[in-house]
């Protein structure tokens, strides 16, 4: 049986280098003060093999002391050495333990609390968007969900690469660790409860596999975005399952052709594909009081309608007259930093 994913949920805590530095310099810290403590006053102990404590007695005193081993060759005879250990060393010695228990109870705690976040997540997770790979178009398709304020608590990130899940975490997303080719981290993901995969993976054969595991895991229930290298590889994303399929290749050659034809045009496109300040495409449902009036009509430049899923540019006579159920398809204004609140 194969072990269950990986999911890492982002929380605002200290890194665990920081917090074992911490408790590392405490314990340190600890010894120095007892060290001090027994040489100041070192006429009042005893050694069994030296009458004179050195410096070198003190630390080894003070360790088997705090660490409880008490081997008893080193003793305190004087009432002052007496009165230190009762009032100094024992105190010292009881947050020694402290500090190393505690560091052993931290790590069962977080263990704890992080299965109660990832079980509270599973049973809340629903309607969410899947992006398997964390690579540049992972990150690009990210980044324009938050663009167009979808809350990055709807945003799930399948990726195998631990620089990449860590880069991802940092950024506050949830995240699965492993291979999105694979049935059980695709479920641990909650596929079945999605609204959208994206599918952007480094390699069209990766693609294709996410997509027929994803096929078969939803029976076509979940809509499936691919992207996709080469050309030809498109009607094979299309036959494994996917609704859509974005080429790079091709995409790229038009954009180049365009930068050479057309240059004003390619920086127009540059502007809406980017993201951050600028222009940008949005789609919204269009209101009871649109229903019925001319898209050239709105204030947003109004480019296309969305009508039972079909595009129907402004340019056809079907488009002269927006109907109830319609999604206006528009080139808006983008802010910075804009809030990122929507659920998809």
């Amino acid at each position: 049986m194969n072990a269950p994913a990986a999911v890492h949920i982002p929380v605002q805590r200290l890194s665990p280098l920081r917090a074992l530095s911490v408790r590392i310099g405490a314990a340190v810290g600890l010894i120095v003060f007892v060290v001090a403590a027994v040489y100041l006053d070192r006429d009042g102990y005893q050694d069994a093999a030296d009458d004179t404590l050195t410096v070198l007695d003190c630390f080894y005193y003070a360790v088997v002391s705090l660490s409880t081993t008490g081997y008893g060759d080193i003793t305190p005879v004087s009432s002052g050495a007496r009165l230190v250990n009762v009032l100094l060393v024992t105190p010292a010695r009881v947050l020694f333990v402290i500090i190393l228990v505690g560091t052993t109870l931290e790590i069962l705690t977080e263990q704890y609390r992080t299965d109660l976040r990832v079980t509270r997540w599973r049973r809340t997770v629903k309607d969410h968007v899947i992006v398997c790979g964390y690579g540049t178009k992972g990150r690009s398709a990210v980044a324009t969900l938050l663009e167009n304020n979808l809350d990055r608590r709807y945003i799930v990130v399948v990726e195998h690469d631990s620089a990449a899940v860590r880069e991802a975490v940092g950024n506050g997303l949830v995240v699965v660790q492993g291979s999105a080719t694979r049935s059980a981290i695709l479920m641990e993901a909650g596929l079945t409860q999605a609204k959208t995969l994206i599918v952007a993976t480094d390699s069209d054969d990766a693609a294709l596999l996410v997509t027929l595991t994803a096929r078969q895991l939803t029976a076509g229930k979940v809509r499936i975005v691919a992207a996709a290298r080469e050309l030809e590889n498109a009607q094979l994303l299309k036959q494994s399952g996917a609704h859509h399929v974005i080429v790079s290749s091709a995409t790229t050659g038009r954009l180049l052709g365009l930068s050479t034809s057309m240059p004003p045009l390619i920086d127009v496109v540059e502007d809406l594909l980017s993201p951050g300040q600028g222009m940008g495409l949005a789609v919204r449902s269009a209101t009871r009081d649109e229903c019925g009036r001319s898209p050239r009509e709105l204030p947003a430049v109004v480019i296309a309608l969305i009508r039972r899923g079909q595009i129907v540019p402004t340019a056809e006579p079907e488009a002269a007259t927006i109907q109830p159920g319609d999604q206006l398809v528009f080139i808006g204004h983008r802010a910075p930093n804009a809030t990122t609140t929507a659920r998809p």
